[in-house]
């Protein structure tokens, strides 16, 4: 029986069934995510027994997107999106086109207009953010190369999805749908579009860096915790309204800038802690809300169409991704993090299939597969990213094809022959150029020290090297990246990225290839120090321990007597 159900007994019962099947879900060895869809199903309108409010609950999950969109801003720096624009940029574009050709080809064949294919081939070639955030955090990758050429690879997807939902209108009546009231021509909306989207970036980059971090701190002066929570909340939802309102941009994107000009405030670490459990909790609301919207007898009624969809989402444009990041001459593993980061769909899905549906071009069962595609790929997202890892060591131990095609003709990831041998004997291999891996380059460059650097980010190896220092391109944990560093003749092995995983392979390869090499090693926390002590590592070093071991050196030696 129908009821209708206030705001108060929407959440009770989102967050109350999410967290029942989300424990059921992790006690059957499940992603916890799989429990909060579930919940989503069984208190949603297709369902007998209580039903929540489809539309309230979707507008508390656009406040989760929101809040989960502005945690990455906080983290991703304007920085960090331009070093992975080489390939971010051409992948995103490519394999959205890849995607939707392969979707308007399947609409063809059931016999759809062209109108509903280009949208059913759009809505499956754009992955969701949030679900690809909390793989990303879960696999505690998000921080990483790979975690942030996914993440720019997403942004610059919703960036492009913007633009689509603007042109659909007017693409509608030629396309055999209907036009919406008032939309101008094509070109006309597409330079509105652009237009609104580089006076929202513009401003939020001249103004926005300089008056929200300004903001923050002077709600940070008045000591009170709950306003600071409070400013930051308001903040990351203010914006992404404001931004949707006057820019006509997304939500998402407009919280995602949010915390990118946050970022420049000294203040972000604080902002992001504060945010964190309404993050948390409204993440789950999205994923119960998509629950919702999932008409179980789809997969009864049109079951070959639904794998079809599956096969497009999981198998298609996953593939397209792998073969993109792999002739863009990045290494397998990123090739196969972002093609895992993209084999799922979400909320930008849900908006265009709504978009289609109102201009008559997508048929209802249309959106019904979406949504199915959704569910599915979204439950076996989690899985994906689990399997990278024996994927990649299968890849490697029976392909040699994939081996070749990792490295093969990339001149950044063999060291160039110009490079002096005095220079090769006795070296730093420096692992990571980011800002701890710089400031240790400065230091070892002022001393006269010789070193080799060993990054991920093909842009910063060319720089480097412009720069005449001698860097090679590749993942660090791979013994051909070491090779090539040569570290068979290096002094001392310094690890500037905190991975522990990857960390530990790469002291594996170092001591299998030189056994008198030193090693030091940067770590985040003490549970991660203690599994690299446990490898023999001469020197781990704890961001928090090293600060207090410093600031409490200085407090002593400012509290000694003087003579």
């Amino acid at each position: 029986m129908h009821h209708n159900i206030s705001l108060i007994t929407t959440i009770a019962a989102a967050l109350g069934f999410g967290l029942l099947f989300g424990m059921l879900a992790v006690r059957l060895k499940l992603p916890a995510l799989v429990g909060y869809l579930a919940a989503g199903i069984l208190i949603g309108p297709a369902t007998p027994g209580i039903v929540a409010d489809v539309a309230l609950a979707g507008q508390l999950a656009e406040i989760g997107v929101m809040l989960l969109m502005f945690g990455v801003g906080l983290h991703f720096s304007l920085g960090d999106l331009l070093k992975v624009r080489a390939i971010a940029l051409p992948g995103a574009v490519l394999q959205i086109g890849v995607a939707s050709a392969m979707g308007i080809g399947v609409a063809h064949l059931w016999g759809w207009s062209l109108g509903a294919g280009l949208v059913f081939g759009l809505a499956l070639s754009v992955a969701s953010t949030v679900v690809l955030l909390r793989a990303l955090e879960e696999g505690g990758i998000l921080n990483s190369m790979n975690g942030r050429i996914a993440v720019g690879w997403l942004v610059v997807e919703d960036l492009v999805t913007v633009l689509m939902l603007v042109m659909l209108p007017a693409l509608a009546g030629p396309l055999g749908g209907a036009a919406s009231a008032g939309a101008g021509g094509l070109w006309t909306s597409l330079a509105l579009t652009l237009g609104q989207v580089a006076a929202f970036v513009v401003f939020m980059l001249v103004v926005g860096r300089k008056l929200f971090p300004w903001f923050l701190w002077q709600v940070a002066r008045t000591g009170s915790r709950e306003l600071f929570t409070l400013a930051v909340i308001a903040t990351a939802v203010g914006i992404a309204y404001g931004s949707s309102a006057l820019f006509g941009v997304s939500f998402a994107l407009g919280a995602f800038f949010a915390g990118m000009v946050l970022r420049e405030s000294p203040l972000s670490h604080r902002a992001a802690e504060e945010s964190l459990p309404l993050r948390d909790a409204f993440s789950v609301l999205f994923f119960v809300s998509v629950g919702m919207l999932f008409d179980p007898m789809v997969l009864v009624d049109s079951p070959l169409r639904v794998l079809a969809v599956l096969a497009i989402i999981v198998l298609g444009k996953s593939l397209a991704a792998f073969v993109l990041v792999l002739a863009l001459r990045y290494p397998l593993n990123t090739a196969l993090t972002v093609s895992a980061s993209l084999a799922q769909i979400g909320e930008f899905s849900f908006i265009l299939a709504a978009m289609g549906m109102s201009l008559g071009l997508l048929p209802r069962e249309g959106q019904n597969l979406i949504l199915a595609g959704a569910i599915l790929s979204i439950a076996l997202n989690p899985l994906l990213f689990k399997a990278i890892g024996p994927v990649q060591r299968a890849l490697r131990a029976r392909s040699a094809l994939a081996r070749k095609l990792e490295r093969s003709a990339d001149p950044l990831a063999e060291l160039p022959m110009t490079v002096q041998q005095e220079r090769l004997s006795g070296q730093v291999v420096l692992v990571g150029y980011g800002r701890v891996g710089r400031m240790i380059a400065d230091a070892l460059t002022e001393r006269g020290v010789h070193f080799v650097v060993a990054e991920q980010n093909r842009e910063l190896v060319d720089q480097l090297r412009k720069r005449d220092i001698a860097a090679v391109a590749g993942n660090a944990a791979e013994p051909a990246v070491l090779i090539q560093a040569h570290i068979a003749r290096a002094a001392l092995l310094v690890i500037a990225v905190s991975d522990t995983f990857h960390a530990r392979a790469m002291i594996a390869t170092a001591r299998a290839l030189n056994p008198s090499i030193g090693t030091l090693v940067r770590s985040h926390n003490e549970e991660e120090a203690g599994l690299l002590r446990q490898e023999g590592v001469d020197r781990v070093f704890v961001g928090r321990q090293e600060l207090a071991g410093n600031m409490s050196a200085h407090i002593v030696d400012a509290l000694r007597p003087r003579p």
